[in-house]
C-alpha cells in the first residue's frame, strides 16, 4: 500500500486529535461522551471541513466498516486535489447507522463528497496497525456476514475490547513519563 503524504501528515493529526478526546484530566475514558457532543456541533463543524479536516472527521469515529480494503487503499495513495469523490468509494464502505444523518449533512456541502472520502480514508488508517503504528491486529472479517454484526458496538457505542486497549495503551504511556501505574 502506497500512502501519500497527505495522508501520512493527516495520520498523525487524526491520531492526535482522537486521543485528546479520549481521557479527561483525571485519566478517566470520556471519548464517547467528547464524541457525541461534538456530533452534536455538526452545523459548526461542517464550516471546518477544509481548514481542519481532521478534527471534523473524528466525528466519524468507529461510523465505517470498510468491506473492499484495496479501494480504500487506493484512496490513501491520493493527494488532497486527487481524492476521489465520495460516490465511487461509497460502496466500499459500510456506514453505521447512527452515521448516515451526518453523512447526509456533509453530502448537501460543496466539498462534502471530498470530505466524505477524506474522512473514510483515516477511519481506515486509523484501524490498520501498520499505518496506525499500533501493535493490535486488525479486526477479523465477519464470517456468517449477520449485517447487525458489522457494528459489533457495546451500548455505550464503543468497540468491544477497544476501550481496554486505549485504557492500557494511556496507562503505558503514563509510566513513560514518570507517573507509577495504576492498580
Amino acid at each position: 500500500m502506497n500512502i501519500s503524504p497527505f495522508f501520512l501528515d493527516l495520520r498523525s493529526a487524526y491520531q492526535s486529535e482522537l486521543e485528546d478526546l479520549t481521557f479527561d484530566s483525571e485519566g478517566r475514558d470520556v471519548l464517547r461522551q467528547r464524541l457525541a457532543d461534538k456530533r452534536k456541533e455538526i452545523g459548526f463543524l461542517v464550516q471546518m471541513m477544509e481548514l481542519s479536516p481532521e478534527m471534523v472527521a473524528v466525528v466519524f469515529h468507529q461510523g465505517f466498516k470498510f468491506s473492499a480494503p484495496a479501494v480504500m487503499d487506493d484512496v490513501l495513495g491520493h493527494e488532497a486535489d486527487e481524492l476521489p469523490e465520495w460516490s465511487s468509494v461509497a460502496d466500499a464502505v459500510q456506514v453505521a447507522p447512527w452515521a448516515r444523518e451526518m453523512v447526509d449533512v456533509f453530502l448537501k456541502e460543496p466539498r462534502g463528497e471530498w470530505f466524505l472520502t477524506l474522512a473514510a480514508g483515516l477511519e481506515y488508517m486509523a484501524g490498520k496497525p501498520v499505518a496506525a503504528g499500533a501493535s493490535q491486529a486488525e479486526d477479523d472479517e465477519d464470517e456468517d456476514g449477520d449485517e447487525a454484526d458489522e457494528f459489533d458496538v457495546d451500548d455505550n457505542g464503543e468497540d468491544q475490547g477497544d476501550g481496554q486497549a486505549r485504557k492500557e495503551a494511556a496507562d503505558d504511556w503514563m509510566v513513560e513519563q514518570g507517573f507509577d501505574r495504576k492498580d
